[in-house]
């Protein structure tokens, strides 16, 4: 069994159907791209597999679980990890600090004035930062830091409650093109190794393409198209959507 299930996923607004009976499977070990043009409905499912939206219909399983209308807080507890296209960190705080909020987030934890957070599992946060390539600049606020090494720190936040799903909106948004390809690569070794299931949204197709062990695109909230980098690449009707029937992602690519 699949960790995540979904089916007959929907949702509209008014009158528009964001999100229109879309299925889909991602199992253990898998790094998965959702893609799809503007207002393709990507953002509608990903904010329905976290909690922030609920949907109309269907059911999102997570190992066996329907979650479907749950509080993000809920979902993130049950071991689903999630980052932002616009990186959620506390600026004024130190890396370490970053890390520690979130584990204290997901251990219940309240501190008063009388004991300090700044001491709370210092080991395990550290363990989180170098699993991200982030330890050496514990220390450090994030206000200083590259918009690059913010979205590791992001990372190791959303690792701290041990995620077997991890759900990433647009994670390579506004980074340049070493940078992109280092944060994937990162992702797709936990994925290996930790045997994580990681969803992600995408707009820069050269890291689909290198990273990517399969993807599903929508177009106008439905699924038309899933499969490795080359069966979506050359489906026509994802050609047709993207870029006119005479054009493929190559072309895409190659001006990226």
């Amino acid at each position: 069994m699949s960790l995540l299930q979904v089916r007959h996923l929907a949702k509209s607004f008014g009158g528009v159907r964001a999100v229109d009976d879309v299925s889909f499977d991602l199992p253990a070990g898998q790094l998965l791209a959702l893609l799809g043009p503007n207002g393709a409905g990507k953002s509608t499912c990903f904010n329905m597999l976290n909690g922030q939206i609920k949907p109309d219909a269907g059911e999102i399983l997570f190992e066996g679980r329907d979650i479907a209308g749950r509080a993000p807080r809920d979902i993130w507890r049950l071991g689903v990890g999630r980052t932002f296209q616009i990186a959620a960190t506390f600026h004024s705080m130190t890396v370490i600090e970053n890390v520690q909020m979130a584990l204290i987030s997901h251990e219940k934890k309240l501190f008063g004035l009388w004991r300090a957070a700044c001491d709370y599992q210092r080991e395990t946060a550290m363990a989180l930062l170098a699993q991200v390539g982030m330890a050496e600049q514990a220390d450090r606020t994030c206000s200083v830091l590259s918009y690059g090494d913010v979205k590791r720190v992001e990372l190791a936040m959303a690792l701290a409650n041990k995620p077997r799903l991890l759900l990433m909106d647009e994670p390579t948004a506004g980074m340049a093109s070493k940078e992109r390809h280092e944060l994937l690569a990162l992702t797709k070794k936990l994925v290996i190794e930790q045997q994580l299931a990681v969803l992600f949204t995408e707009h820069s197709m050269d890291v689909v393409f290198a990273f990517a062990d399969r993807l599903i695109v929508l177009a106008r909230g439905k699924l038309i198209a899933e499969g490795d980098a080359e069966t979506v690449r050359n489906h026509p009707l994802v050609r047709e959507v993207y870029f006119g029937s005479g054009s493929t992602f190559t072309d895409k690519v190659a001006v990226a």
